[in-house]
């Protein structure tokens, strides 16, 4: 089945009001392009959920598209905090978000438990800290086994998974290579899963080299094909971290008017991702590009 469609339809017929959403990636493959559209369809009330939520959900807090963040850790990578984030975490503020934080094994559990079909995951975990503590969905559980006391977390499966990789083909059939985050077990949990890719490639090509495909096309929804949609985020093989950027977004975000007038300028001033690009300073594309490093196929013969 043919699943190729725009940004703007996918996104339209799998982001609606109220929903859950994950936005993948770590430090590598964070769709941004996604993001963006996601504002310019002016969603609301959204449940973030995201191990590591930077740039890409604090864009999305200060448009007013999230209600409630699910997370392990949150900031500009190296940089420091994110501002949209910070200024709705505090109690004086009158668009408090909802927070629910967990420690990083702690939310993948959760999504490990969605991705097998369990209710729980247990996990040796929590006892060092106060996270448990203030979060009623960590619960104890006594392992039948040993009589050990566990923690336990539910199981979590988001309406909406987006998942950037470097190639699929038009039925899903997703490849990754280089840093992976929790995109396999995000997949498999969600109810929907968006597919963006750098570049389309035929089937048979990926059959040539099934051992790269992270997530297999029967649970793909959409397929998205968005070159440079990371941005600033990195793509291993097609393009850099746009290291620039981050530290540039420290006094860009510090200030409400300045994180609106970019807001205005590069997200709800462009039609899509291509207009984005357009609007990106001289040269930095051919700045990023990666420099060909190919790594030596295998035989898969029989």
């Amino acid at each position: 089945m043919n699943k190729l469609c725009s940004m703007k339809e996918a996104i339209a017929a799998s982001v609606t009001d109220g929903c859950s959403l994950v936005i993948d990636g770590f430090t590598h493959l964070i769709c941004f392009a996604a993001g963006h559209e996601i504002i310019r369809q002016g969603r609301r009330n959204l449940t973030a959920i995201r191990l590591t939520p930077d740039l890409v959900y604090d864009q999305l807090i200060e448009a007013g598209a999230v209600r409630k963040l699910v997370f392990s850790w949150a900031g500009n990578p190296g940089v420091g905090s994110l501002h949209a984030l910070r200024r709705r975490s505090e109690a004086s503020s009158p668009e408090r978000l909802e927070l629910e934080e967990y420690s990083h094994f702690g939310l993948l559990s959760r999504l490990l438990a969605g991705s097998a079909g369990l209710p729980f995951w247990p996990l040796n975990n929590y006892a060092g800290g106060d996270i448990a503590r203030v979060n009623p969905s960590i619960k104890t559980v006594t392992c039948p086994f040993t009589g050990q006391a566990l923690a336990a977390v539910p199981a979590l499966r988001p309406d909406v998974a987006i998942i950037h990789c470097q190639r699929a083909d038009a039925e899903g059939n997703a490849q990754v290579w280089g840093l992976l985050g929790s995109q396999k077990e995000v997949a498999f949990a969600a109810k929907k899963v968006v597919v963006v890719a750098e570049e389309i490639v035929s089937t048979e090509r990926i059959r040539k080299d099934p051992n790269r495909t992270l997530v297999p096309g029967i649970i793909v929804s959409h397929v998205v094909h968005e070159p440079w949609g990371c941005h600033p985020s990195f793509v291993q093989g097609f393009h850099d971290r746009d290291n620039d950027f981050y530290v540039k977004w420290e006094d860009i975000s510090r200030q409400p008017e300045t994180y609106r007038a970019w807001l205005e300028e590069f997200v709800y001033g462009v039609k899509d991702r291509q207009d984005y690009l357009a609007r990106l300073e001289t040269g930095l594309l051919d700045k990023l590009r990666a420099k060909a490093r190919v790594c030596e196929g295998v035989d898969y013969g029989y």
